[in-house]
């Protein structure tokens, strides 16, 4: 007999993209983490289990079963938790949301979509090949600042200056709420209500 869970059609799975270990902790492209551990707290969960290499915590939005997952693979082979988790928990692709920074994007410039390319990130282009689609909604974080050096990997490696927090924790606030938007009603709803906002 499979230890397998029963097949859940609506629960969601939020993915947030970043690094696993203290080096990385509270630097910019770990912007996803940051998102995922927030919503944790809020909503009494525990990132207790490891599971597809990923680690999970479980929780519920009304009458929905959320499973919330932080990669364990490190970025680039994000896609590898990712698929593994869809498969053993049977997600619904128009379930599966993505939550990564974005230094195409102003800081704390929110930016929902129901698909598309990865657009350079390399997390988000390892899901696309092991899901064999990029039709998956992703929220986008934006982490560009007027001071950014010429070298990328260096800059979203490093961690917000004290200065950006004040944005960044409006940005993180603001992608709780798109989240729970996206879960409640879809990623139409989410786009059309978090888009524009400038924090």
């Amino acid at each position: 007999m499979s230890d397998r869970p029963p097949s859940e059609p609506r629960r969601c799975l939020i993915v947030g993209l970043g690094n696993p270990g203290k080096r990385y902790e509270r630097t910019r492209h770990n912007l996803g983490f940051l998102v995922l551990e927030q919503l944790a707290e809020e909503r009494q969960a525990a990132f207790r289990s490891k599971r597809c290499n990923a680690e999970t915590a479980v929780t519920t939005w009304g009458q929905t079963p959320v499973l919330l997952a932080k990669p364990q693979t490190y970025m680039n082979l994000s896609g590898q938790a990712v698929a593994g988790l869809m498969a053993y928990y049977r997600i619904d692709l128009d379930r599966l949301l993505v939550v990564l920074d974005d230094n195409d994007l102003p800081l704390g410039r929110l930016r929902l979509r129901p698909q598309g390319s990865a657009g350079g990130h390399k997390g988000l282009a390892s899901i696309i090949e092991h899901l064999s689609t990029s039709e998956f909604s992703r929220l986008r974080i934006g982490i560009r600042n007027e001071e950014q050096p010429k070298e990328l990997a260096d800059f979203v490696l490093a961690k917000f200056s004290q200065k950006e927090w004040p944005l960044v924790d409006a940005a993180l606030e603001a992608g709780l709420r798109a989240i729970g938007v996206f879960i409640q009603d879809g990623i139409e709803a989410a786009m059309n209500q978090f888009n524009h906002i400038i924090l």
